[in-house]
């Protein structure tokens, strides 16, 4: 199992079903992130201006030099990835575009719209990138929908961080829960129809199978509802992708409520994706993330938002499965 394939291949329920989250910390969440349906009309710029004497500026395409902007699609309803506050776009996506601009002299654009509607905007031409935790996979490369039609010419991605799903517990970890496996004979709490769900439900049968203990879990309409079960004490853990648990943890009563155990459950890529007749395009933007990379800019982000456990080493192109 991987972090793509089940959580933004395709319409499954998991950043779908997850509309309306709204974390313990009070921002607002969207607690899985596959193909998401909140939308927005948010934009925000990036800082820079634009430079031809960036150290990458020559290898942009001509209308991006002359223009000195790359329109960015995305849905700003994804805590830390992307959110909207004080009218503007923040987290990490923008945060890594800002440093993108500085080695390509142009300025990043981010317009706020629906999840399921960026490859579109993408396509039509309305965006010249998607930047919005969207992850990387085979369908999309191909233009395939969740049942294998072909939908589209499909498009490449640049990939540029990695994510999985991780257990949130209350702070101290009092049940010590290090994995999926010490959740049998206890109680978890998830929001309904994600697949985070499933995930417990899957471990569930194993605990089950390998009689360790009966898995028993409270589904709830939000996520915050089963935030505030594991803050109560009365499920041990919840389930999140990891950047989001990450934030809650940060965030949530000024960090003393919960914190992130286990690790990652089936990372793989999120990548910005770049119309497949924009190959110099793409390769500009994976030039960029390897430079930063090297200078050092892109740690900075990651440490700023507590998610160094998602740092890829160099920028791979169409690396999803």
């Amino acid at each position: 199992m991987t972090a793509r394939t089940t959580r933004r291949t395709t319409a499954t329920k998991s950043r779908t079903a997850a509309v309306g989250a709204i974390a313990v910390a009070g921002a607002l969440l969207l607690t899985a992130c596959g193909d998401q349906t909140g939308s927005g009309t948010g934009t925000t710029e990036t800082k820079g201006t634009k430079s031809s004497t960036a150290p990458l500026f020559d290898k942009l395409p001509k209308k991006y030099q002359d223009a000195g902007v790359i329109k960015v699609g995305t849905d700003a309803a994804y805590a830390p990835m992307e959110y909207e506050e004080g009218g503007k776009i923040v987290g990490i996506d923008p945060d890594i575009a800002a440093a993108l601009g500085k080695e390509l002299g142009v300025e990043f654009k981010f317009t706020s719209g629906t999840f399921d509607g960026l490859i579109s905007s993408l396509n039509t031409g309305r965006q010249d990138i998607v930047m919005s935790a969207m992850s990387d996979t085979k369908a999309r490369q191909e233009g395939l929908d969740d049942k294998g039609k072909k939908t589209g010419k499909g498009v490449d991605f640049v990939d540029y961080f990695t994510s999985g799903v991780s257990l949130l517990v209350k702070k101290g970890n009092p049940e010590k829960i290090e994995s999926l496996d010490d959740l049998c004979g206890k109680k978890v709490a998830v929001q309904r129809g994600t697949i985070y769900e499933t995930t417990f439900k899957d471990q569930a049968e194993k605990c089950e199978k390998d009689d360790k203990g009966k898995l028993t879990i409270e589904a709830f309409d939000t996520d915050a509802e089963a935030q505030t079960r594991v803050k109560s004490g009365g499920a041990v853990a919840d389930l999140n992708d990891y950047p989001v648990a990450a934030h809650i943890a940060k965030t949530a009563g000024g960090g003393n409520d919960f914190e992130v155990t286990g690790g990652q459950i089936g990372a793989g890529p999120f990548g910005i994706a770049v119309n497949k007749d924009n190959p110099q395009l793409r390769d500009a933007l994976k030039d960029a993330l390897n430079a930063i990379i090297k200078n050092g800019e892109y740690e900075k982000v990651l440490e700023k938002w507590d998610v160094k456990n998602s740092a890829v080493t160099e920028a791979t192109i169409n690396a999803g499965k």
